[in-house]
């Protein structure tokens, strides 16, 4: 399967989404370690859809043997140079280039929904060693927090009413669409960061939607959003909320 323009999109902005996107709590890996029924530290753990490395790194502090599949090469790129002594390979979750029963783990963070599951699910156990497990997750902002429910209010009129895969307003509806044939134990933990508005502008322009949309246009809604969060943060710190939904099925 050919990897979509949309998701193709983030080579252009590599170096924005490595230094602007959220990374993940650390209870996220705890959650996942629950899930799995075993720890991270000293497993065969391959990181599919890695981006610039936010999860890769964690999951290597952790103390996992982690191997990177990223299938964007400016992406790839950004990634070889945080985490040079990462093990890192060029491609995608719809064909692992990795030998069957290989791994302990596979982890998707906020990639999966980039996959076709009728390639990525039978590709996931084919990696799999018996009793490994298949973890996915995303990170949300949280909608319960009335200024981010207004933000993704206007992210989903500017959007046509579908704000794509970084601004999904009920982060249950990632629990939806998990493959049925597999069974997943889920969880949703919330955290917090706080940052310069410039910061949150710039992770909001790493959304693929916007890379999509082209300059100018993207510029004229962050302009917007400035003044808006101006008035609600005025000493220039965002407080952001999130939801990462976690699903883990063992193989």
């Amino acid at each position: 399967m050919t990897i979509t323009p949309q998701a193709r999109s983030f080579d252009k902005a590599a170096a924005s989404y490595a230094q602007n996107r959220p990374s993940y709590p650390p209870a996220v890996l705890d959650a996942v370690e629950e899930l799995a029924g075993r720890p991270l530290g000293g497993a065969r753990v391959a990181d599919i859809g890695a981006g610039t490395g936010l999860a890769t790194a964690l999951l290597r502090t952790r103390g996992a043997h982690v191997v990177a599949v990223e299938p964007g090469p400016a992406m790839a790129s950004r990634l070889r140079l945080g985490l040079p002594a990462v093990p890192l390979v060029l491609g995608d979750g719809n064909s692992l280039p990795l030998a069957s029963g290989s791994f302990d783990v596979l982890t998707y963070a906020q990639a999966w929904h980039w996959t076709d599951p009728r390639s990525s699910v039978p590709e996931a156990l084919r990696v799999l060693r018996p009793g490994g497990a298949l973890a996915l997750w995303w990170n949300d902002s949280d909608a319960t927090v009335p200024w981010i429910a207004e933000q993704d209010a206007r992210l989903g009129r500017l959007f046509g009413g579908d704000d794509g895969d970084d601004g999904v307003p009920d982060p249950t509806a990632r629990f939806r669409g998990l493959p049925p044939e597999l069974d997943f134990a889920t969880r949703r933990l919330s955290w917090a960061r706080s940052v310069p508005l410039g910061t949150h502008l710039a992770n909001l322009a790493t959304y693929s939607d916007f890379l999509m949309l082209g300059k100018k246009a993207t510029d004229a809604f962050l302009d917007a959003e400035r003044d808006l969060l101006t008035g609600i943060f005025p000493d220039g710190t965002v407080e952001e909320r999130h939801v990462v939904s976690l699903a883990v099925a063992r193989r």
